[in-house]
This record gives C-alpha cells, structure tokens and sequence, in this order.
C-alpha cells in the first residue's frame, strides 16, 4: 500500500473514533464530584465520590476508566490527581454542539520528518486548558527539521509509542491552538514523525475534556502545514 493510500485508511478510523456511537465528539459533561451525594443535570439519581471510585444511589459502581450505559447515555469514570469525575457520551452532542467533520491539510510525503531520538528524562509542569497544573515526566527529546528550520519535541513513552501536545506557527490561524502527535518510539537513533497524522485535541470537539497544553519547548516558530487543521 502506498503512502496516501494508507494516510486514507487511517483517516477513516481516525474519524470512527471521532464520530463513532460514543466516540471522542460525543462526550456532554464532565461532573467533578466530592462525596456528597449531588443530582447531575440530566441524569438520574445522586452521584458521589468514594474512595477513587464513582457511586450512584442504585449501588453503581465505576472505578477510574470503567464505563455503564444509563438512559440511552454512557458513564466513564474520569480521575485527575486524586480528584473523581462521571464523564457522560451522549451520541446527539455532535449535533447540538453544531460540529460535523474535520478540516485537514493537504496530505503531503514532505511532512513526514525523520527525527534524532535524545533519551532524556525529566519532569516538568504542564498545565491544562482548566488552568489545572501538574508535574509530568517525559522521556525524550526528538530533533527534527522542517523546510530548513530545525526545532525539538519533547515527548512521553507509553506502551511502545512517542506522543506530545505541539503547537506550530499556524496556530490560531490556520489551525487549533494546540495539537497532538503521536508515533512509535525509539530508545535512540532515529524515528519517523508524520505529521500528516497529527490531530486535533478532545477539547476541540467538547469543552468538557481537561486537555494538557504543550510545553514551552513544543511551542515554535515553524509552520506545520500538515494534519487536522479544525473542526467544523
């Protein structure tokens, strides 16, 4: 398969995950609970925090990343710092937030860059479009260079694969404030980076994600004229 044969392919599972049933532009409300018992707008019953754990008065029971289908909606448990919250996918929110399809560059073989992997482990604070802060831990620095411009992006290692949030000279112009990148990591030498592939953050499509914003090092100067652009 070639390269924009594949690029088409992976465009269409990108965009079942996006708009699918309960895909990532379906999500309605994030509720941060403490444990008082509280109704939440749309839903039945009252709904607390215990012990990490998410609990309904009909003995529901969620912890961090399990999921239950309620009324036609689905339920995840959500935990950030200690800190619980039900996450609520509700197939119509697309429609009512008036948001169907994503805008993307034009796919292009020069975006995809290759990169010099520097193994470096640090720890450093990024803050997320709440305004929460946080320490986080990234692994590596990829050195790249784009139409003669060179610039870095420090990224996290999860499970065979380098990602990071990045925001490029068509930021708020051209494209989201931020975007996301991700590919399969290097424990040195060299990495493939295609940026044909980077996307656009949750919070583009809901208000209700907690998105981590880039670090100051994967703010630059360069225009990356390559992946989702906007949503429409």
């Amino acid at each position: 398969m070639d390269l924009g044969a594949a690029h088409e392919e992976w465009i269409e599972e990108r965009e079942a995950r996006v708009w699918g049933e309960w895909g990532i532009a379906t999500l309605a409300a994030t509720h941060w609970l403490t444990a008082e018992p509280a109704e939440l707008d749309g839903l039945p019953g009252r709904w607390h925090a215990s012990g990490g754990d998410v609990l309904g008065d009909d003995g529901l029971r969620l912890a961090p990343g399990q999921e239950a289908e309620v009324a036609g909606l689905l339920l995840r448990a959500f935990e950030r710092d200690g800190a619980s919250a039900l996450r609520v996918l509700d197939p119509g929110a697309p429609a009512a937030r008036g948001i169907s399809s994503i805008e993307r560059f034009a796919f292009t073989e020069a975006a995809r860059l290759t990169g010099r992997v520097r193994p470096t482990a640090t720890t450093t604070e990024t803050i997320s479009v709440d305004g929460h802060a946080a320490a986080s831990a990234f692994d590596a620095v990829v050195d790249l260079e784009w139409a003669g411009e060179a610039f870095s992006l420090t990224v996290q290692e999860d499970d065979g694969w380098f990602s990071a949030a990045f925001a490029d000279a068509t930021a708020g112009r051209e494209s989201h404030p931020f975007r996301f990148i991700r590919f399969p990591a290097s424990a040195g030498g060299t990495v493939v980076v295609d940026f044909n592939r980077a996307t656009l953050p949750p919070c583009a499509f809901s208000d209700h994600y907690v998105c981590v914003m880039p670090v100051p090092g994967n703010r630059w100067p360069v225009p990356i004229r390559a992946g989702e652009r906007i949503v429409r």
